[in-house]
């Protein structure tokens, strides 16, 4: 398939990015500063689009089959909240007027649901995190209402950063607006089996117009 990786040089991105590589997919990754993008492979097309840049996003994505946005405005950004936002927003627009069809877009878990309260208003959330949870949280509201593109939005386990340690072992198990618990009692993933529940969604599609979550 013919893929746009926006955020491709993020934590997230680079997994993804990486998975649909060793898959044979056509990537075409999107970045801010592509020069943040090490990998070199015949089925890679690097672009440098910022991605409130809409015509130039627009002009980058044609022709794609599907658009996944691992995009993040950065969790040490004073603005994340606005900022990721109008980023997604901007992303969903181009998309459209790109004539592009699916959307993928990796939220945050701060908007999963325990006992119908989401984890993000409870009062031991994260403070660093906080302010980006409840953007990709109030976004996916939004997305919610979007009836022309075939989207969908992925809320990642609970833990789910860089120091997981598993890698990639493509295993993992799938909800939808609540975490996933392992016997332990943790919501779990690493980032290399995020790529590969993402890029799985990519290519089965099993859950247009809907959120998902997944961990082990």
């Amino acid at each position: 398939m013919k893929t746009a990786l926006i955020g491709a040089s993020g934590f997230v991105g680079t997994s993804i990015l990486e998975e649909l590589l060793n898959r044979g997919h056509q990537v075409t990754a999107i970045a801010r500063h592509a020069d943040k993008i090490t990998f070199k492979h015949d089925n890679l097309v690097i672009k440098e689009i910022d991605v409130l840049a809409t015509t130039d996003l627009v002009e980058g994505i044609k022709g794609v089959d599907v658009v996944i946005s691992a995009y993040n405005s950065g969790w040490t950004n004073p603005n994340i909240y606005s900022d990721f936002i109008a980023g997604s927003q901007a992303i969903q627009q181009a998309v459209k007027e790109a004539g592009v069809k699916r959307l993928i877009v990796i939220g945050g878990a701060g908007s999963l649901e325990i006992d119908g309260h989401q984890l993000v208003d409870s009062p031991d959330f994260p403070a660093d995190y906080k302010q980006g949870a409840l953007a990709a949280r109030d976004y996916y509201q939004q997305l919610k209402e979007e009836k022309e593109l075939q989207w969908c939005f992925f809320s990642p386990a609970i833990e789910m950063h860089q120091g997981i340690t598993t890698g990639r072992t493509g295993n993992y198990r799938l909800g939808s607006n609540s975490p996933v618990f392992n016997d332990e009692g943790r919501s779990i993933l690493s980032v290399q089996d995020l790529a590969v529940a993402i890029v799985d969604e990519m290519e089965n599609n099993k859950h247009p117009q809907q959120r998902f979550t997944a961990a082990y």
